[in-house]
């Protein structure tokens, strides 16, 4: 009956993916006919509304509304221009400035935002009709605000680490949220290696402009200051123990309001309703599909799927490094058709387990699925970033694929040293205490 249950619910779950039902709804679906067919007798039908609730009845998946909300607020307030004039001032005499500036301006705003489409967008959106303008080829500049756009996911403040760790069974958020800071950075850096050496190869020099006077350059970064020093409060306000994670997505949205509607003024208090509406939407999907994942993981735990694709993984090789390079085939490959949300939830049940049997710390695994997952946006045929940073540049994919393959070498790099290096996640909780 194990079998016959896996079977149905992997055939439906593929078969609801393939006719584009939403996620949540295709896991919801998949789930509730394997339990009608077989948990019924045992359970009763009504587990599903009950492992639905109990799903994101979480303490910690509070931060998540809050984080979306001050994301939203960050996202409406003006600030992609302010960060856009930081990264000029400081690489502005640079090869290839523009573009490096779109690398840095994506990590900076992606970070705030939590979203890598928004920063694909309002970033992307300021600097690629100015690269143009600037002589820059237009697949080039279109995938490097791609390639960069979802670094964000792994610099806090960001949702991720507080998915992965309702889905891990309660591993620290606030220990997920350091680790990321230094594989993220490391994701920007590489990307303007490449950048820098492309500029430089195709002739993309500093044209002569007049130098940005001291007193520009003070205004410059008082803009800017505001709304990086988010980041400084959110993150030093949890490692000092001043707020727990779930706390600081609340300061967050306090911060990120006062800095939109009464520093910045960019966000009328008129406007606030749809920011709201717009918050709330975008919280009921990542609720409804966490709720979703939970009756998905109550049913796979029924089914042994999990401990059969572990026990499979294990079979192929005891070898860390071989299973280690099979999961990050697995999640790039999972990366491509889906959100990283409902991947998280579903798919950290299934391979924790068989990473931490080769000595792989929950937490170097959580970076490692979340920047998995984060390439996945910007990869065919379904990566989410790849389709709205194309939008933005107004280029067909075929277009920029060829711009992308450097960047794509240079990310997995670094992915390979986040799988087979823990200090580069590990580095900064240790340094704080945290591990």
């Amino acid at each position: 009956m194990e079998l016959q249950s896996a079977i149905v619910l992997v055939i439906l779950f593929a078969i609801t993916l393939a006719l584009k039902v939403p996620v949540s709804f295709s896991i919801i679906t998949s789930s509730l006919v394997t339990i009608i067919m077989f948990l019924t007798p045992k359970f009763g039908m009504f587990i599903s509304a009950q492992k639905l609730v109990t799903g994101i009845d979480s303490f910690s998946l509070l931060a998540v509304p809050f984080f979306i909300l001050a994301g939203q607020l960050m996202s409406s307030g003006g600030i992609a221009k302010r960060i856009i004039n930081l990264a000029m001032l400081v690489l502005g005499r640079v090869p290839g400035s523009l573009a490096l500036a779109n690398i840095a301006g994506n990590g900076l705003f992606g970070s705030l935002s939590g979203s890598g489409i928004a920063a694909a967008t309002a970033i992307g959106g300021v600097l690629n009709p100015m690269e143009k303008e600037q002589g820059y080829d237009e697949g080039f500049s279109a995938a490097t605000n791609i390639a960069t756009a979802p670094v964000g996911q792994l610099i806090p403040p960001t949702n991720a680490p507080i998915v992965y760790s309702a889905a891990a069974g309660g591993t620290s958020v606030a220990t997920l949220l350091m680790a990321g800071w230094i594989p993220g950075i490391l994701w920007a850096l590489v990307c303007m290696i490449v950048a820098f050496v492309y500029a430089q190869k195709h002739g993309y020099i500093v044209r002569k402009t007049e130098r940005t006077s001291a007193k520009e350059a003070f205004k410059i970064v008082l803009d800017a200051v505001p709304s990086l020093f988010m980041i400084v409060i959110i993150i030093g306000g949890i490692l000092s123990g001043v707020f727990t994670p779930t706390e600081a997505s609340g300061i967050a949205v306090i911060y990120a309001f006062i800095l939109a509607v009464f520093v910045y003024r960019s966000i009328p208090l008129s406007k606030i309703k749809k920011v709201l509406v717009d918050a709330g939407v975008m919280t009921t999907i990542i609720m409804l599909i966490i709720g979703a994942s939970s009756v998905l993981s109550f049913v796979l735990s029924f089914t042994g799927l999990p401990q059969a694709i572990s026990n499979a993984l294990l079979g192929i090789s005891h070898n860390k490094v071989v299973i280690l390079l099979l999961v990050n085939i697995i999640l790039l490959v999972v990366g491509t058709f889906m959100d990283m949300a409902p991947a998280l939830m579903i798919f950290t049940p299934i391979l924790l387990p068989v990473v931490k049997s080769v000595g792989m710390d929950a937490v170097q695994f959580g970076v490692m699925m979340i920047m998995n997952l984060a390439i996945g946006t910007v990869t065919p045929p379904v990566g989410s970033v790849l389709f709205v940073g194309c939008s933005v540049a107004n280029l067909k994919i075929e277009r920029v694929m060829k711009n992308l393959v450097p960047y794509f070498a240079a990310i997995i790099v670094m992915l390979l040293f986040v799988t087979f290096v823990p200090a580069v996640s590990e580095r900064l909780p240790k340094a704080f205490g945290m591990m």
